[in-house]
């Protein structure tokens, strides 16, 4: 009877291994970042096991590891001198890690309110960090015409995030601008592109009260019409 139950056990074992079995899968986010992951090889859209992103093919900017299409556990993410910007357990839902903001980010947090002198703010967070967190809402976005005969170098491009004090994606922009070409525009986009997670912020505080908050991404503009940031 001994022998019976442990050769069950045994089998159910190795039929849930073989079911799990994984493929490894490569995707470009950016002109700059690559991710490392792998899928159920009975479901391709199912990630399974290691997470990796990495900046310019060798910066990790995200390791993590997923169960059936889950993110489980510790995430690290990094800036793209591969710095450790923060740890977040998925596990608790709970920032383990933030590190401070460095000064030469190209992000720009801006507030709804007065700030006197004495007042303690916190900037709105992300899931992912400082980059990594912020490459959903730079990706999206095409500029609406031709670059062929056109210096892209010429023109600057800003995303603008607006958060709630509730913690959520309010209002998502675009300003593309050209002196040279007499160019500026401001294109609003559609919010409910993003997945929820992408719509969730840790909001920014005023002396510990929620407030509304707005973040600018300073990007460029690439060679085929999409944004890129670093």
């Amino acid at each position: 009877m001994k022998k019976t139950f442990l050769f069950i056990i045994a089998f159910l074992y190795l039929t849930n291994c073989f079911a799990q079995e994984i493929v490894e899968r490569k995707n470009r986010l950016t002109d700059s970042v690559i991710e490392r992951f792998y899928v159920l090889k009975t479901d391709r859209s199912i990630k399974q096991g290691s997470y990796k992103a990495f900046y310019q093919r060798k910066t990790p900017i995200a390791l993590g590891n997923y169960n059936n299409g889950k993110k489980i556990g510790n995430w690290n993410f990094y800036d793209t001198k591969g710095r450790l910007v923060e740890r977040y357990n998925y596990d608790t839902n709970t920032y383990r890690f933030e590190a401070q903001l460095d000064t030469g980010t190209n992000l720009f947090f801006f507030f709804d309110e007065k700030i006197k002198k004495d007042d303690i703010v916190t900037r709105p967070i992300k899931v992912g960090g400082i980059y990594f967190g912020f490459i959903p809402y730079v990706s999206l976005f095409q500029v609406p015409f031709d670059t062929f005969d056109i210096n892209i170098n010429l023109f600057n491009a800003y995303v603008e995030l607006l958060i709630s004090p509730g913690g959520r994606l309010a209002d998502y922009k675009v300003h593309l601008i050209s002196a040279y070409y007499q160019y500026n525009h401001t294109f609003n986009m559609d919010i409910s592109l993003f997945s929820e997670a992408d719509r969730t912020f840790l909001p920014a505080t005023l002396n510990g009260e929620p407030i509304l908050s707005r973040i600018f991404i300073q990007c460029w503009v690439t060679s085929n019409g999409m944004l890129n940031f670093y």
